[in-house]
């Protein structure tokens, strides 16, 4: 840096910079660490000050080919060098890394630097991309979801039907993807058919093709999705919607390995693996005579069941987080998270529409959020309903009609005010919520001050 330069201007350039940047002495202890290296890495500056650089990065490199270390000893340059570091909390996240050493004003080596940029967002648009998921990608700490990542890798190896059971936005797809791209067939094609979506007159020409000829319009030879999926996966998405028709022909295939595309005078073998989805209880289906009890059991050689987003709320913030990365990556933007409020509302909220719903409000979110933290009115109305719906005084909460969210906000509200002696201007700011708004939930709750304190 020129000497003319002031240091305090180095210094805001040093923590404005959008990449992590940092420096360590000889021993490779760091000396310096700027803003974006705390937020990539979880690490505040204050922790990380005198400590071995890799005891805190963690790196794959760290040990037996340190690119930092390299450029010290040897005074080699490196630059976009792809490695995985973890982060403070455990996470591990693709960097890329370029060092070089510092030396002082005589020449003499004492220490080096590194500059990593975050790879999260191309590691993601590639995932969209190419639809590289794995268990890896089924994000969850609940007990029953880890139990279900097991069971994904299990199935992957097997080239077995699965059925794959859960309500919508559950992530069907997704663990189907994974089940794919896990296997012995990764490389092959993976092909997914909704059947809900196939009218019956289509449905047959859609999953077996059919021959020039075979009707009026027929004038070319189309392959159906069987034949799309040869030597890969084929993945029925709600299987329960096919016709008995259908069923019957699917039977086949799953007896015989092969099909005949209509207008066709001899079968095609089929070298593909079968995945199946539904939302519905299919052994009741059977019960109930819409779905064939044969073709049920030949499906159901492994199922595996997803439960809803809400009897695993623990999972909302991982998936919060996981979807404010996916967001990043595909619109542009730099969210760093959501505040403790609308994370409040979206681990009470019941998600009808499973992880999907999720998904949705987060997308909604990045519409419509100027900053960049995502806060509570950035969420979708349906989301908020019931912090914006009409709400009982508290002599009706008294008789029990007011919800666990409301009850929380009044006893918010009062802890507010008490903090900072009734004054309502003090109290707002406290809560993050303008003095109006506060005044109007006082109304609304009934919640009141004393006058010589308004």
């Amino acid at each position: 840096m020129p000497s003319q330069l002031d240091p305090r201007i180095g210094s805001i350039i040093f923590d404005n910079i959008p990449d992590g940047i940092f420096t360590v002495d000889q021993e490779g202890r760091i000396t310096s660490f700027n803003r974006a290296a705390e937020q990539i890495t979880g690490w505040s500056r204050q922790e990380v000050i005198g400590s071995l650089c890799a005891r805190v990065f963690r790196a794959t490199h760290c040990e037996h080919s340190c690119f930092l270390r390299r450029s010290i000893d040897k005074g080699e340059e490196h630059r976009d060098e792809e490695v995985t570091i973890r982060t403070r909390d455990g996470r591990e996240v693709l960097v890329s890394v370029s060092t070089a050493d510092l030396e002082d004003r005589e020449g003499r080596v004492v220490g080096g630097v590194e500059m990593f940029r975050d790879l999260s967002m191309l590691v993601e648009l590639r995932r969209q991309i190419h639809g590289s998921y794995t268990s890896d990608d089924i994000v969850t700490k609940s007990p029953g979801m880890q139990g279900v990542r097991e069971l994904v890798r299990l199935v992957a190896r097997s080239s077995s039907t699965a059925l794959i059971e859960g309500a919508q936005g559950t992530g069907k797809e997704l663990v189907a993807r994974a089940i794919h791209n896990l296997g012995p067939r990764k490389n092959k094609p993976f092909v997914a058919v909704n059947c809900g979506a196939l009218p019956d007159s289509l449905a047959e020409s859609e999953l077996f093709g059919y021959r020039k000829g075979a009707f009026t319009d027929a004038t070319r030879d189309k392959p159906g999705r069987f034949a799309l999926a040869e030597g890969g996966t084929l993945f029925l998405d709600e299987i329960a919607e096919v016709s008995p028709a259908i069923q019957v022909k699917l039977l086949r295939v799953l007896q015989e390995r092969e099909y005949t595309p209509l207008g066709a005078v001899r079968p095609e073998r089929a070298d593909v693996r079968i995945l199946a989805a539904t939302n519905k209880d299919l052994a009741a289906e059977v019960g109930h005579g819409r779905f064939r009890q044969d073709l049920f059991f030949r499906l159901n050689v492994i199922r595996v069941s997803l439960p809803p987003l809400r009897a695993r709320t623990e999972d909302v913030p991982l998936l919060v987080d996981h979807f404010i990365k996916k967001f990043n990556a595909t619109q542009g933007r730099r969210i760093t998270g959501v505040s403790e409020r609308a994370m409040a509302v979206l681990m009470h909220y019941d998600y009808p529409g499973n992880v999907r719903e999720l998904e949705n409000a987060i997308e909604h979110a990045f519409v419509v959020c100027g900053g960049s933290v995502i806060e509570r009115e950035d969420l979708p109305p349906h989301v908020l309903g019931e912090l914006l719906a009409p709400v009982p005084t508290v002599l009706e909460a008294a008789e029990g009609t007011m919800g666990p969210l409301q009850n929380a906000e009044v006893i918010a509200i009062r802890e507010a005010l008490a903090r900072h002696g009734g004054n309502r201007t003090r109290a707002a700011e406290d809560l993050g919520i303008s003095r109006n708004t506060l005044w109007r939930k006082m109304r609304r709750y009934g919640v009141d001050i004393p006058r010589t304190q308004a």
